[in-house]
């Protein structure tokens, strides 16, 4: 392998230090490019002038946007670290290594490790006198358990489901509040006998999250009747830039609005969109599955990458945290109006599920959602099955009725449905999509191992 290009953007005195190692006969590696800020270093990176990105840990505008722009370019990351720059933190931007003091020979071992072809780990720290990176992680301050803020935030491997649906309003809110209670055991007061009662104690500690990242209009607060202005999932997805999202800081940013669900409550405003990066809620969804077993995301209606933007890749996508949440779904529960537009809308929105422009692997789950009579005339259930399978090839629809009395009653409530009217039909509609979602996944495990 002949000498790796190096980008150098390391700050204080330690920099002509570093320059001269990387220059010194047989290093292995030259400096082609020494950057005074991120916009420098992106920019020489987009121009193609390195391979490996050497910074300081405390670089101001070091993100994980930016590393994640950075390796975009083919440009791997190597993180000098300190104490105001853990390699907790570093890694938890997404570069490909840590040193965590500086010296000369782990700063060139670093250097080539990471440059590409080579066989890097996955993980790479540096400096800890051969500490293991997962000990290392474990160490950090804020991680451990007994600093957790409640004691149901015991750090798990959950399920993400994504909720989407096409424009006009079908139920994805709706859908995403009531799967989440029936996956968190928060029905009330229904009767259940023999193996329904076992099942329903099987599940009983299980924790479910709702997250709003609908960035065209979120509205899981207002329908639960919390504040609007409670930071929630912006708060975390800032947290999540900078590299210090735990598990506290997420609990504390969704609360317990009733049994063992949590929400995460989206933008109070559309406009506040890019406060929503792929990047950043891709990391919010990981440490969710840690908070709980379920994590269950309210998606957005469009699914397209912003074709106004596309002049210029490295703008923020408005549809960026649906496709983020699309993309680490275990589930995509995919909801249509059981009426004629709500209809030929899902038809359509199947269609576009299957070209989006991110790789979406979860099993899709297709609900009808207020399936009635007036809309679709008589013998309402055969009328959807038989539009759906005509025309979009789904032979397996999970039907929803109406019931507008008890949903009305549940949003003056604030409350979900399965709270105000347990015994309601739409109750017992979205138990049965629970198990539906819990089977699905259960059948997804072996191809896993």
């Amino acid at each position: 392998m002949g000498s790796v290009t190096v980008l150098c953007a390391v700050r204080g005195a330690a920099e002509t230090d570093v320059v001269l190692a990387l220059g010194g006969p047989g290093s292995g590696a030259t400096v082609t490019r020494r950057c005074g800020d991120v916009a420098e270093l992106l920019a020489a990176a987009a121009a193609g002038a390195g391979a490996v990105a050497l910074v300081s840990g405390d670089l101001p505008g070091l993100d994980r946007e930016a590393v994640g722009r950075l390796r975009a370019a083919g440009v791997r990351v190597v993180a000098l670290g300190d104490d105001v720059a853990p390699a907790a933190r570093l890694h938890a931007l997404g570069v490909d290594a840590v040193v965590e003091r500086y010296d000369e020979a782990l700063l060139l071992a670093a250097v080539r490790d990471a440059a590409p072809g080579a066989a890097a780990p996955d993980r790479l720290v540096l400096g800890q006198g051969g500490q293991d990176v997962d000990e290392a992680l474990a160490g950090q301050d804020g991680i451990g358990l007994e600093d957790v803020v409640a004691d149901d935030t015991t750090p798990r491997r959950g399920r993400v489901v994504a909720v989407w649906g096409p424009v006009g309003a079908p139920g994805r809110t709706t859908t995403a509040l009531e799967l989440a209670a029936a996956l968190g055991g928060l029905s009330r007061g229904r009767r259940r006998h023999g193996r329904a009662r076992r099942e329903a104690a099987a599940t009983a500690t299980e924790h479910a999250l709702v997250v709003d990242a609908d960035t065209y209009g979120a509205s899981v607060a207002a329908r639960l009747g919390l504040l609007d202005d409670a930071p929630g999932l912006a708060a975390a997805a800032r947290a999540a830039a900078h590299g210090s999202l735990d598990l506290p800081t997420l609990a504390r940013h969704s609360p317990v609005v009733g049994g063992r669900l949590r929400v995460l409550t989206g933008i109070t405003r559309a406009a506040r969109w890019p406060e929503l990066p792929a990047s950043a809620v891709e990391v919010v969804l990981e440490r969710a599955r840690e908070l709980a077993d379920w994590t269950v995301v309210d998606c957005g209606p469009l699914l397209e990458a912003d074709e106004l933007l596309m002049y210029d890749t490295h703008a923020p996508q408005r549809n960026g945290a649906t496709l983020a949440a699309l993309q680490a779904a275990d589930v995509v529960v995919v909801v249509g109006a059981a009426d004629p537009v709500g209809i030929q809308r899902l038809v359509r929105g199947l269609e576009d599920l299957r070209e989006v422009p991110v790789p979406v692997a979860g099993e899709r789950v297709v609900v009808a959602n207020r399936v009635r009579a007036s809309a679709v005339g008589s013998r309402p259930e055969a009328a959807v099955r038989d539009a759906l399978a005509r025309y979009a090839g789904v032979e397996d629809v999970h039907l929803v009725p109406d019931d507008a009395a008890g949903l009305d009653a549940a949003l003056l409530a604030g409350r979900t449905l399965a709270e105000e009217a347990p015994g309601s039909p739409v109750t017992a509609a979205f138990e049965a999509l629970a198990e539906r979602v819990r089977a699905t996944v259960a059948a997804a495990v072996p191809a896993e191992a």
